[in-house]
């Protein structure tokens, strides 16, 4: 068996608390401001999660990437809890490549980086060949380390290119995330992600998987009993189930990542502690905070 088929005692759970595509005036309960994701991964950390991605927004409550923001909104996460603080660099569909990679001079412990240009929604996600290089090394020389994003098979591929041509990341280790059921990508079945971990190149060390909306709990089922680790949140879901007057919201993050933690541990994976996590995503030997 490869080794990043091999079980893992204990489950990496990362909270993705806003994202950039859910509106305010929609889901009142969606933490914008600083304090409010920062007190967001706090409760978060206690029920469970390890790692927290972060999108930050405007005092408007709109997606930016503004770097004094972003670097406010990482100092009060890391005042806030010591869960591992990653950063989107994807922004909105709409943010410019250079705002994108200017993120990392907010020294988060690690970032996104997905490895192909993806249909969202109605947009586009654009990350050409030569923007995911640059985002790789740029992470390389400033020590953080990448989470590799991947929304369709066939970008399994271009990590498979990208390590062969470029070698190990900051850390030496290699995570993937899984993102399952955006509208233009991967759907959100167990036969998807089954098809996804037997294409992981060898050099992968762990993954993890995401599902968007109505497949958030058959991803996070199929995930943990594939050996995968579990990102779950309010960017990807604001749905908590179907009640019997219709969708029932979701009232809060920690709300999300109590749940998975408690399916984690009925299937004998329990969350994973954040000094656990950090060992596993190479953070431990770049010494970070």
């Amino acid at each position: 068996m490869s080794r990043f088929l091999a079980r893992p005692a204990t489950t990496m759970i990362t909270v993705a608390p806003t994202g950039a595509e859910n509106r305010r005036a929609d889901v009142p309960q969606l933490p914008t401001t600083p304090e409010e994701i920062a007190a967001e991964a706090a409760v978060c950390e206690a029920a469970g999660a390890a790692m927290v991605h972060i999108h930050v927004r405007d005092a408007d409550h709109a997606p930016t990437l503004d770097l004094p923001r972003v670097r406010e909104t990482v100092a009060a996460v890391r005042e806030a809890c010591s869960l591992v603080v990653q950063l989107s660099t994807g922004g909105s569909v709409h943010d410019p490549m250079d705002a994108r990679l200017a993120v990392l001079d907010a020294e988060p412990d690690s970032c996104s980086l997905t490895l192909g240009t993806v249909n969202f929604g109605d947009d586009v996600f654009m990350n050409p060949w030569g923007f995911v290089v640059e985002l790789f090394r740029a992470s390389r020389d400033r020590r953080i380390v990448p989470e590799f994003e991947v929304f369709d098979l066939g970008q399994l591929s271009t990590l498979r290119r990208l390590l062969d041509r470029e070698g190990l990341p900051a850390g030496d280790q290699v995570h993937v995330d899984l993102v399952m059921g955006v509208p233009g990508g991967m759907p959100g079945t167990a036969d998807a992600l089954v098809a996804c971990v037997a294409a992981l190149p060898e050099q992968v060390t762990s993954w993890s998987a995401t599902g968007i909306g109505r497949s958030h709990l058959p991803v996070l089922s199929a995930a943990l009993s594939a050996g995968g680790h579990l990102r779950v949140g309010m960017e990807d879901t604001v749905v908590w189930g179907r009640g019997p007057e219709g969708p029932v919201p979701v009232a809060s993050n920690a709300d999300l990542v109590a749940r998975a933690a408690r399916v984690a541990t009925e299937l004998q994976r329990p969350p994973m502690a954040v000094a656990a996590a950090r060992d596993l995503l190479g953070l431990t030997s770049l010494q970070r905070a």
